[in-house]
């Protein structure tokens, strides 16, 4: 989510930045974006597809995890940092040799849309996340409606197929990782009004 520009900065500086203003911020070649806070809604939702992955995947017995939004994610090509709302490494976590503190290899990456970043999430940033070699699922998330976006491309393809969730009684299936959340469980707890 990005709301304030700020001035053109070094990589080690925006880190500085970070670390000296606990803000987070997101950084595109040497500009960087203060993230703005979230709602109730958006909350829920990401802690509850954390928490579904999680559990998945602990059943799986596999080498993923998943990752919230305090991770960093670092992506070399467009020399970004940005914080998804949610993510899934499998195998060796690999840093950034610019910033031990982000990772450059997820599988998946979850994003909670809301009014002020949904076309940031499905456009440019979903082009940022291209660039990176490992990344083969999106997944974006309507916090307002009961619909769920996932964006899937085989490893060995360029081609991405979209599939949209809508209603409580779905089953997302999430290829890359080879599990099913219920949208029951991914929306529990939220309030969304059927006008909505």
């Amino acid at each position: 989510m990005k709301s304030q520009r700020l001035a053109k900065l070094s990589v080690k500086e925006y880190i500085n930045q970070e670390i000296e203003s606990g803000t987070k911020y997101e950084y595109h070649n040497g500009k960087i974006y203060a993230l703005a806070g979230g709602t109730l809604n958006h909350g829920l939702i990401s802690g509850n597809i954390y928490l579904e992955i999680g559990i998945q995947l602990k059943n799986k017995a596999n080498n993923c995890l998943p990752f919230n939004s305090d991770v960093k994610l670092f992506i070399e090509a467009t020399n970004s940092y940005v914080y998804p709302d949610a993510m899934v490494i499998c195998g060796e976590i690999e840093e950034s040799s610019e910033n031990k503190n982000s990772v450059i290899n997820p599988i998946l990456i979850v994003e909670v849309l809301s009014k002020s970043t949904a076309d940031y999430d499905r456009g440019d940033k979903f082009y940022l996340y291209r660039h990176l070699p490992s990344f083969r699922e999106y997944v974006l998330v309507e916090q307002k409606k009961y619909v769920v976006d996932v964006h899937y491309k085989h490893e060995k393809s360029d081609f991405w197929r979209i599939t949209r969730y809508k209603g409580l009684d779905e089953m997302i299936i999430l290829q890359s990782l080879g599990i099913e959340i219920s949208m029951e469980d991914l929306y529990r707890r939220t309030k969304i009004t059927p006008a909505e």
